[in-house]
């Protein structure tokens, strides 16, 4: 049968007879619920909710003890509003932008992301909805501060122009965000790229909701750059899912070899009790090659846009989580700080030398039992501290002298900052939490139907 016209095909063309047959995209748009006429969820209240726990609870704490110097992750508006991310990593060549292209029906349009058996992808690529297709430049999207791409700034001009925004009117893109990233290369040096390949990548891992770690049975090796890039994904483990695409050009034998190899390459890499979640699948227009295994692979499939579709129902959960998650960090970095002053105030003698007191706490903070003390306090997990090379950088650049105790912290009307931090962390951001999944119903998902494996869980929603 012939497949439905895409959304931004022009009207005009007739399908050629010499072309590949092009596959049924009725499970994609079924599975996404793409052609429901639902009225969207109001979020809008439990966003100000939010936005109001962080601005008065969580801000003030960040600012005065300048945590933004120490992790370089500063929360605006822009991105407590946002859609959720889907991030796309993975060697070059590998089919991330012709996955993008196939989810979103772009082939054939003007606005389909350029695809090739070469490196093709030099820019980080960020694809959102908007009300006609256009292309948004990198510096206009670093200067909007509604976006949530303003802290990319940081990272200079010479990547601003490798970043570009695309605007398409597709109902998907009402509630996900894309970003296609540059395919790694293994024999290319990060210095001849002009700009902080890895720190960018981090500012997108940071903020990625779900990252899709993409491969093709040719490009399994793994080299640096690729063994940096699952050193940055550490600690994002729930987030990770690895796709063998391309695998219907190979027969059923070579697929179960290369699938072994994948994770011999892996295992290494991802050091963590369960394995992450494989999708093994064809990501393009073009039917599935004949004689391969055709329903596994649409299983598979499925299973992954089920995957999709549970972030995106998730969003405000996984949000919510977010911020308590940096209202924590933000916690115990003002702890350390609080005691790394209280220390250097409880050695200072009217003769002492304040510069060489204070370096020697900070060359040997275990003998002044700074992170022991901090260990002592309520809802501090030694898994949380910050390294403490970390905090020579952090007190290099800003002199302790500058911060003022805890407990100086307060006033009459405002209260007191840690107070405030810690009733938010306990109280009120799960209770927020609590009350989005009140009169939901649960999703049925169409995995019970297609049989493509187990349900994704949500790990914040209370039960």
């Amino acid at each position: 049968p012939r497949c439905p016209v895409s959304l931004f095909a022009p009207p005009e063309e007739v399908e050629d007879a010499s072309e590949p047959t092009k596959r049924d995209r009725s499970h994609l748009e079924n599975t996404l619920k793409l052609n429901e006429e639902k009225p969207a969820d109001d979020v809008s209240g439990v966003l100000q909710r939010l936005r109001k726990i962080y601005h008065s609870s969580i801000k003030p704490l960040e600012h005065s003890y300048r945590y933004n110097e120490l992790r370089q992750h500063e929360i605006t508006d822009g991105e407590i509003t946002s859609k959720p991310m889907v991030l796309f990593l993975g060697p070059w060549s590998v089919g991330k932008s012709s996955m993008i292209n196939y989810l979103l029906g772009l082939d054939n349009t003007p606005y389909q992301l350029y695809t090739g058996a070469e490196p093709t992808t030099s820019e980080f690529t960020v694809i959102m909805h908007g009300p006609k297709l256009k292309t948004i430049e990198g510096i206009v999207m670093a200067a909007d501060s509604a976006r949530s791409f303003s802290p990319l700034e940081k990272f200079g001009q010479n990547f601003l122009e490798k970043l570009i925004g695309i605007e398409v009117p597709h109902k998907l893109l009402e509630r996900v965000t894309f970003v296609d990233t540059p395919g790694i290369i293994e024999n290319r040096k990060q210095q001849e790229r002009g700009y902080p390949f890895n720190d960018v990548c981090q500012w997108f891992i940071d903020r990625a909701d779900l990252i899709f770690v993409v491969f093709d049975p040719t490009k399994l090796d793994v080299g640096l750059e690729l063994e940096m890039l699952f050193r940055q994904l550490k600690g994002r483990e729930s987030q990770i899912r690895i796709i063998l695409n391309k695998a219907d050009s190979l027969a059923t034998q070579e697929l179960m070899r290369v699938y072994g190899a994948l994770f011999w390459s892996l295992a290494p890499l991802i050091n963590v009790t369960e394995p992450p979640r494989v999708y093994v699948s064809s990501f393009w227009p073009h039917d599935y090659h004949p004689e391969t295994h055709r329903d596994l692979f649409l299983k598979e499939e499925i299973s992954l846009l089920e995957d999709l579709n549970q972030v995106i129902e998730n969003r405000m959960e996984n949000k919510i989580a977010f911020i308590r998650q940096h209202a924590i960090r933000v916690r115990i970095h003002a702890l350390l700080v609080d005691r790394y002053l209280q220390t250097y105030k409880d050695k200072m003698t009217f003769f002492s030398d304040g510069e060489l007191v204070f370096r020697d706490i900070v060359e040997d903070p275990d003998r002044f039992y700074i992170f022991k003390s901090i260990l002592a306090k309520t809802n501090v997990s030694k898994f949380d501290l910050p390294n403490r090379e970390a905090y020579k950088d952090f007190f290099g650049i800003n002199p302790i002298t500058s911060f003022k105790l805890l407990s100086q912290q307060c006033s009459y009307m405002g209260g007191c900052f840690l107070e405030k931090i810690e009733k938010a962390i306990t109280r009120e951001l799960p209770d927020l939490l609590g009350s989005i999944g009140l009169g939901k119903k649960p999703n049925v998902l169409s995995c019970d139907v297609t049989g493509c494996g187990e349900t994704p869980k949500n790990r914040y929603r209370k039960p």
